[in-house]
């Protein structure tokens, strides 16, 4: 029999297993990953038989593999183990690390892949090499076998060629007969073919610079003359020594590339320059091909304050105009372009104000508006064209919310009917062919991102990940210390309703003081900060820390209106340092919060943000961590800029009262800096423009540098590095000794 000291002891551990487990910075980063697993990159096959997804390895949650599910039932299954064809994968090309940079790729593995029009094989590029997998011998074959790195690869509309970008050039392979052609051979030096630019990948959202026709046919290529951008030379600094990278990188207000667009015939070699107009200094937007045959082109002048829609010819390069919109402040791009049979097409705009549908015929003349009101469409995701209706994600009532929708374009003046359920945000969403069915991802503040298939009412018919947060889950030991944030609303100086999301402290006590930190990004084009979703388990960490974690979306962030967003125009940290202060002073009418220990940190545009809220309110906050910041829109790339901020030429003064140099006079609150020494992005030069202005005026601060680190902070360790400097920084400055 077990002794009485035994038996306490025994019941003491019982306890304490049963106490919810510390959510630590180590945990956060470790595998598997605490989120859950989830699906990325949901796919239906041609055949609309089979989904297929990426999903991170169980042991490293970061290195994806390729999975499939049959729609009619059965349990998901791995197709391709990234491993087994790669077990050490050799450095990535520079311009592969780029295009990842650009597109947010932070995983390894298979991180990307495309389906043939037939739905008999799949590409994707891993090892340096690209892949092609057959579904039916259930065998991956690598199609080159070069030194040369191939980037860009995918397979044309009817399966007949793989096409990629190799050392500057275009390349098509006839799977058929394993013959690769050389559609271009002169790239080079400041010469390159089908590759998109540095600021479409950045900030077009244009990653590819070619596009085969449906029939393969054709095949319609950039060239891109990069010779009018002065070189600079950008110091990489690893820890291993520095690299001088000669980088054309588009500052505000400089030249551009030079761009021009070819279609060529890929049997008979003919080829035809497309007319894009007389205007040379423009940004090529978006290509598509229309079931006309002919190419579609979206075209920005130079200030981003016109987009013209044009066609051209195959045949001579001729183009015709469709349609064009304009805008006093800037025109939004996005992907809505959607083909038609009969040849007319489905556009949006915001000219009203919000982004709603219209439907045009093929010459571009306006058939209907199809939806209007003062809310707001995200993207057209799909179309059931035998019944005469568009499904699109966006808001009705609440813009923190993501809901899918249905309307008749054939009948006018429907109302759109909500397809999905839940107080939440639903994202991935890709829709069956004629849109019967759609694959959807859903979170809300206490649900993990979860991916199911739907029928077109929104019913659902089966998981692909549900991600039960059950005892299984890796999240569950923490479940108990959870925190759900509260949500509300404070007013701007105008009068606009902002929308902030606040978490209390773990074991709050409403008769105690706490410190606060104001997580900020507040720039323009960025999703929303308090949407109703799951979240990001660092908001947890912070909270979980004895903190008050604070977001607001200021005015000049996206979703809500074009007014909204416009509101500053010309004027880069000014309404959204604003609205960020209001944000302060409702902290500080709050009882529980330490009104002189309130903190406040940001990445990105949210490290510019952190710098002009303590400069232009010096003394309001006890300490700020700025990441890699914007420090003066000079230095930052001309089409993201000049979208907001016109030129250095045209607008001086908004240039000088938006930088950081202009206001170091109100530089009292004590600030880490922090910064990858390899940012092609924001590049390094914002920092340390800064740190040698601070040395100069004896004006203290900290800072924490990344050798090797481009905009993003990557791998697990360095991240744990990383979110442990910002809180132990915090900890110093707000959580004083008692």
């Amino acid at each position: 029999m077990m002794s009485p000291a035994l038996m306490l002891l025994a019941s003491l551990t019982l306890i304490q297993d049963a106490q919810p487990a510390e959510l630590t910075i180590e945990r956060l980063y470790a595998s598997p990953g605490l989120n859950g697993p989830v699906a990325t990159a949901t796919r239906f096959s041609p055949d609309g038989g089979l989904i297929t997804f990426l999903q991170g390895k169980e042991e490293d949650a970061s290195v994806q593999d390729l999975w499939a599910i049959d729609v009619d039932g059965g349990e998901p299954f791995l197709l391709v183990d990234s491993r087994v064809l790669a077990p050490e994968e050799r450095a990535l090309s520079e311009a592969e690390i780029q295009l990842r940079e650009r597109a947010r790729i932070s995983g390894s593995g298979i991180v990307t892949y495309d389906w043939d029009a037939r739905g008999e094989a799949l590409l994707f590029p891993l090892d340096g090499d690209v892949f092609y997998y057959e579904l039916e011998t259930g065998e991956a074959r690598r199609l080159m076998e070069t030194e040369a790195a191939e980037t860009d690869s995918r397979i044309s509309p009817s399966g007949r060629y793989v096409g990629f970008v190799r050392e500057q050039n275009l390349f098509v392979q006839d799977l058929e007969s394993g013959e690769t052609r050389a559609i271009t051979s002169d790239g080079g030096g400041t010469l390159t073919y089908a590759t998109a630019e540095f600021v479409a990948q950045e900030e077009m959202d244009r990653s590819t610079g070619y596009w085969f026709s449906s029939d393969d046919r054709y095949v319609a290529f950039t060239a891109v003359d990069e010779s009018p951008v002065p070189a600079s030379y950008r110091v990489d600094i690893a820890g291993d020594g520095a690299t001088v990278t000669e980088q054309r990188y588009p500052y505000a207000g400089e030249a551009n590339v030079g761009i021009r667009l070819f279609i060529e015939h890929i049997e008979t070699g003919q080829r035809v320059e497309a007319d894009l107009g007389e205007d040379s200094d423009i940004y090529l937007a978006r290509a598509n091909w229309g079931v006309d045959g002919r190419l579609y082109i979206q075209r920005q002048n130079r200030a981003q304050s016109v987009l013209d829609l044009i066609a051209v010819d195959p045949e001579t390069g001729d183009a015709v105009d469709i349609l064009t919109e304009r805008d006093p402040a800037w025109v939004n791009l996005t992907n809505d372009l959607t083909f038609l049979d009969d040849g007319s097409f489905l556009w949006t705009s915001e000219r009203t104000g919000f982004r709603h549908i219209y439907h045009y015929a093929a010459d571009g003349g306006l058939i209907d508006q199809v939806t209007s009101g003062e809310w707001q469409i995200n993207a057209i995701e799909g179309v059931d064209q035998d019944a005469g209706r568009v499904y699109f994600s966006g808001w009705m009532t609440d813009p923190r919310q993501r809901q899918l929708y249905s309307v008749s374009y054939v009948q006018s003046g429907e109302a759109p009917t909500r397809i999905t359920s839940g107080a939440g945000w639903w994202s991935g969403i890709s829709m069956s062919a004629g849109a019967q069915t759609f694959l959807g991802s859903y979170s809300d503040p206490q649900t993990p991102t979860n991916t199911a298939l739907y029928d077109a009412s929104g019913q659902r018919l089966r998981w692909i990940e549900e991600n039960a947060l059950d005892a299984e889950h890796p999240y569950f030991p923490y479940l108990d210390n959870h925190i759900v944030p509260e949500r509300g609303t404070i007013t701007a100086a105008d009068g606009t309703e902002l929308h902030y999301i606040m978490y209390l402290p773990a074991g709050f006590d409403p008769d105690r003081q706490y410190p606060a930190i104001i997580n900020v990004y507040g720039g323009p084009g960025v999703g929303r900060r308090t949407r109703m979703s799951w979240g990001s388990l660092e908001d947890q960490l912070f909270a979980q820390n004895g903190y008050i974690y604070f977001k607001l979306d200021n005015r000049g962030t996206p979703d809500r209106g074009h007014a909204f967003e416009t509101a500053l125009h010309r004027a880069m940290g000014g309404v959204e340092v604003e609205d960020q202060l209001a944000g302060l002073a409702f902290l500080r009418s709050l009882d529980y919060v330490a009104d002189d220990r309130i903190g406040i940190w940001g990445w990105s545009y949210g490290g510019y943000m952190s710098l002009m809220t303590t400069l232009q309110a010096p003394g309001e906050f006890a300490a700020a961590v700025s990441g890699a910041p914007v420090t003066d829109w000079a230095l930052y790339d001309t089409h993201y800029t000049e979208r907001y901020m016109g030129t250095p030429q045209n607008n001086p003064d908004g240039y000088m009262q938006s930088s950081v140099f202009g206001h170091l006079d109100g530089w009292e609150t004590p600030i880490l800096i922090m910064h990858g020494m390899a940012d092609d992005n924001v590049v390094f030069e914002n920092s340390t423009r800064l740190f040698s202005l601070l040395q100069e005026n004896d004006l203290p601060f900290e800072m924490m540098t990344y050798p090797g680190q481009r905009h993003g902070i990557r791998g697990e360790m360095r991240g744990r590095h990383r979110t442990r400097t910002i809180l132990d920084f915090f900890d110093r400055h707000l959580q004083p000794a008692d």
